[in-house]
């Protein structure tokens, strides 16, 4: 993802909810029973050599850490140089997992805790190597508790929900072309080709302090939601409805493998990352992939991919295990 040096807008006030036009916030229904079947996948495109994505799906394997925690699937695009974006990400996705696991504070104060501790470890690693100066990364993570669904947001990755057959935007790109589309100087197709579209207004690790967009409220869930998270690599080439026509039915691995496919066959010109979350019948998780096995793949394609920049990648700490 190129970046260009704007200062976030830190003095507006994001919506802190799911988009215009999405569904509203409703009571959420706690007895509502589920499970979580995800797919998370990454893939370096058709012309860059380092893959700066980092995408993440933590299911705790304990029922009662599950109740009190939730699952947590996150999506993080680095940018800032040859190997600095993937560091920006990489410690995004570290940080914010381990923070919010660690933590004995509400979700949404957790939540919002984790991503301010990831923006100042990337500032300050970058303050502390010139290699790293400028990076920085976008976030979004999706958070599944007891029946409500919550997000926290900084930059143009993206969250979708598809219910009934239809694709909502959760999130609001913090773009210069969203800028631009909600003062009505351009149209929804228009930004999507427009030449500035990948210039963002924020990130996290670029200043001392970010705005993070975090849902006022929880958000309701039903049974056979899907949750779709991305980075632009996959939204800047595959169109919503497509979207939807590949993610509404099948399983979530097949459907992650297909759109990963298409952004590569349209061009493949940045890193593509997609995760898509199912929220199925009981007992459906006991013929899928252990998160175990989801986790080993994972952390597999990480290895293969991020090899060569791990000698020049800051100490985070303790990568977090899921236990």
């Amino acid at each position: 993802m190129f970046f260009r040096r704007n200062k976030p807008r830190t003095e507006e006030n994001t919506p802190a909810s799911p988009s215009d036009g999405a569904p509203r916030a409703t009571s959420a229904d706690a007895s509502v029973a589920y499970d979580v079947i995800g797919s998370v996948l990454t893939d370096v495109g058709c012309h860059r050599e380092v893959n700066e994505d980092y995408i993440r799906l933590v299911q705790p394997a304990d029922e009662e850490r599950t109740r009190q925690r939730g699952v947590l699937a996150l999506v993080a695009d680095g940018m800032g140089g040859h190997a600095a974006g993937e560091v920006a990400s990489h410690l995004a996705g570290e940080v914010i997992t381990r923070t919010f696991y660690e933590s004995k504070k509400p979700a949404a104060l957790a939540l919002h805790a984790a991503f301010m501790a990831a923006n100042r470890h990337i500032y300050e690693a970058a303050s502390k190597d010139e290699r790293l100066q400028g990076m920085g990364t976008t976030c979004t993570a999706l958070l599944l508790q007891n029946g409500t669904a919550l997000c926290a947001h900084v930059g143009d990755s993206r969250l979708y929900l598809i219910r009934d057959g239809h694709i909502y935007v959760m999130s609001e790109d913090h773009s210069l072309v969203m800028e631009m589309v909600k003062q009505g100087l351009l149209s929804q197709e228009e930004a999507r080709q427009h030449d500035d579209k990948n210039v963002i207004l924020r990130a996290l690790g670029l200043h001392p302090q970010v705005e993070v967009a975090l849902w006022e409220q929880p958000f309701a869930v039903r049974l056979e939601d899907r949750f779709l998270l991305c980075s632009d690599g996959l939204s800047d080439l595959v169109k919503d409805e497509e979207i939807l026509l590949l993610a509404d039915e099948g399983e979530p691995e097949a459907a992650c493998a297909q759109l990963v496919a298409l952004a590569r066959e349209r061009g493949g010109y940045d890193n593509i990352s997609v995760g898509l979350l199912r929220l199925a019948p009981p007992g459906a998780a006991e013929q899928q992939a252990a998160p175990e096995d989801l986790r080993a793949t994972r952390e597999a394609a990480e290895e293969a991919q991020s090899a060569q920049a791990a000698d020049r990648r800051p100490p985070s700490g303790e990568i977090f295990k899921d236990e």
